[in-house]
């Protein structure tokens, strides 16, 4: 029995640290034989290449290959409706990784009726679905291996230091993910330190604009694989900045991995973890992708820093092993091809 998982995304050398990426390989390993394909169509982001086309010029690939599957599993941003699934034989699981977000009625109605179940991240995104007659879904909560992370409280004499780990794919996301805005706010707080964990895309670029900005002594770029934990254990939180819901997931590794190491965040309200870090104050939701509202929230935070760490630290462990992603997706699995389906069991297509 096997799986075959599609992933929207390039396909290039640092693509195993990104979080979608980690999900497949974490199913993967409990379903022998399964695969991962890339319907990006360039291992470099930037295609000229529609949306609509992903995945055509595979097909005769992917007809193949499904002979020794039993499902399909695709993972993207949001709901689109490749062409592509329409030659596919075997049934298909849908991840909405980031929610349904600004997906309009008419596409996700489009995507339903060709797959077997839709999965968003929120019970908000399932009864969004609901409202508008699609009730071919599931709700399935991120998680993360927690045995890779502990809290390690920074130096005793750090200056306050936040890490981004979601580096941008394009030009364009330095100001929509708030990179641009994280600068100009190290510019006005010279108390402040930032981390940024890059993955080989723009450095040159975020090289350039720290220079600009007069922040080499205050910025440190990792444009490298790096033990995500012993950075961690230098900074005292995690910020992850989006004007727009369909660029991040809904429940960022990276931040999950801060919250488990003990490490308060900073959010976007256009992520579903921002109405839970708010919940339970295990950090501060930022309520623009501006300088200013990262001084108001860094202000709120450091103000009341040993309540959200504390928080952190007690929540992140407790809500996002990644266990439970595996085990609700498996179960799921099941449902969908039937009770015969058993990882590690070969099972003829």
């Amino acid at each position: 029995m096997s799986v075959l998982f599609h992933l929207t995304m390039p396909n290039g050398p640092l693509a195993s640290l990104e979080a979608v990426m980690q999900d497949a390989q974490a199913l993967q390993k409990q379903i022998p034989g399964s695969q991962i394909n890339h319907l990006y169509p360039s291992q470099q982001p930037g295609t000229r290449l529609p949306r609509q086309l992903w995945g055509m010029a595979q097909l005769p690939r992917l007809r193949r290959a499904e002979q020794q599957m039993r499902l399909h599993h695709i993972f993207n941003p949001d709901l689109f409706f490749f062409p592509a699934l329409r030659w596919l034989k075997k049934p298909i699981v849908y991840t909405a990784v980031t929610g349904v977000g600004k997906t309009s009625k008419a596409m996700a109605q489009k995507v339903s009726e060709r797959v077997h179940t839709i999965v968003v991240p929120t019970e908000a995104d399932q009864q969004r679905l609901a409202a508008w007659g699609i009730d071919n879904t599931a709700v399935i909560h991120s998680g993360i291996d927690i045995s890779q992370f502990h809290y390690q409280p920074p130096p005793a004499d750090a200056p306050f230091t936040l890490m981004m780990a979601s580096a941008p794919w394009t030009k364009a996301q330095f100001r929509s993910k708030g990179i641009d805005a994280l600068l100009a706010t190290a510019q006005e707080y010279p108390d402040l330190h930032l981390i940024f964990l890059w993955r080989g895309l723009l450095a040159d670029e975020m090289r350039q604009r720290i220079a600009q900005a007069n922040l080499r002594e205050r910025v440190t770029l990792l444009n490298e694989r790096v033990n995500v934990n012993d950075i961690l254990s230098r900074v005292h939180a995690s910020i992850l900045l989006a004007d727009n819901p369909a660029l991040v997931k809904a429940f960022p590794h990276s931040l999950l991995e801060s919250l488990v190491a003990g490490k308060p965040v900073l959010v976007s309200p256009t992520m579903a973890l921002a109405d839970y870090v708010a919940a339970n104050e295990c950090g501060v939701v930022v309520t623009a992708v501006s300088s200013q509202a990262i001084l108001q929230a860094l202000n709120q935070l450091q103000s009341q820093y040993a309540t959200y760490q504390q928080n952190a630290l007690a929540v992140g462990r407790r809500d996002f092993g990644q266990q439970q992603f595996i085990d609700a997706t498996l179960a799921l699995y099941k449902t969908v091809v039937g009770a015969d389906f058993l990882p590690g069991t070969a099972v003829a297509p």
